[in-house]
């Protein structure tokens, strides 16, 4: 049978405008082009799970406006299970407004909306049974470590990505049992900088964009070096690049392949116009045997 993944976390409506330039102050940049798609981390890796043939599920809240309707449409048309998803009523979803230069960097404004409206109390504790791999991504540090401790109790492995505003929650609880963790470089060095607890019992996965990535496990170290591709819009790469490395390791493959796979779902993302463009399995199997 094949496994089965929860993930939870944050789900937004995205809008992406690509820039001239990014803003400076008291400058001015000019709109090439503006599209809007589903988003939000948790949201991103279901998606792109599905994509690769994961049987997918989703723990997240949207509010019961317009852009909740269109995230939900968006979301269902990738292939991603919503009976875990909390519709608010009278609440806004939550929207992202991401800038893209013509170098593919991203900058991100935006409102929280209702993307935090799971608490504890409000967790279907069978749903959370019922997975064998939960991916956990930036929402209230209780609810994550609820999830996480329902799911380890019934032995299901936990993955943590903490997001950009690491440095201003307490994940304590959650990277405790989490088995797999991913972190850019910069959220690498915020955990040193709390002095979090990254013992050498599981998985540290640091992201460093173009420049690949590198997986700390218990016997050592294995890095790749990513693939050479024109970037356009950076945003999503590092969720599908996580969906990716997930994918290859629940079904059995090792550190190197779940890499190279994970790599080649960052590129392809990163080499697309917005935040939900990860790849097919298809898609990557193509790509990855044009540089075989």
């Amino acid at each position: 049978m094949a496994p089965t993944v929860l993930t939870a976390g944050h789900v937004n409506w995205d809008v992406t405008l690509r820039l001239d330039r990014l803003p400076e102050a008291d400058g001015e940049s000019m709109i090439r082009t503006q599209r809007q798609s589903g988003g939000g981390s948790a949201a991103n890796v279901a998606a792109a799970l599905a994509g690769l043939e994961v049987d997918t599920g989703l723990i997240g809240s949207v509010g019961d406006d317009d852009n909740g309707l269109l995230a939900r449409h968006d979301l269902e048309s990738a292939g991603v299970s919503l009976s875990g998803l909390r519709v608010v009523e009278g609440a806004e979803t939550a929207v992202k407004y991401l800038l893209v230069d013509d170098d593919g960097e991203v900058s991100i404004l935006g409102n929280d909306g209702v993307n935090e409206a799971v608490r504890p109390a409000d967790l279907e504790p069978e749903r959370i049974r019922a997975a064998d791999h939960v991916h956990l991504t930036s929402q209230r540090p209780e609810t994550a470590a609820a999830i996480a401790d329902i799911a380890t109790a019934t032995g299901a492995t936990v993955s943590f990505d903490p997001g950009r505003r690491f440095g201003d929650r307490e994940y304590d609880e959650t990277l405790a049992v989490a088995d797999v963790l991913f972190v850019t470089e910069h959220e690498a060095a915020a955990l040193a900088d709390v002095d979090a607890d990254l013992s050498d019992d599981r998985l540290v996965v640091t992201t460093a964009g173009g420049d690949g990535a590198t997986v700390r496990t218990p016997d050592g170290t294995a890095t790749h070096p990513g693939f050479d591709i024109e970037p356009v819009d950076t945003a999503g790469a590092g969720d599908a690049f996580a969906a990716g490395f997930l994918a290859t390791r629940l079904a059995g493959g090792d550190i190197e392949t779940a890499l190279e796979y994970a790599n080649a779902c960052g590129a392809l993302t990163a080499s697309r116009d917005g935040a939900r463009n990860a790849p097919t399995a298809a898609e990557v199997d193509a790509f990855l045997a044009d540089r075989s």
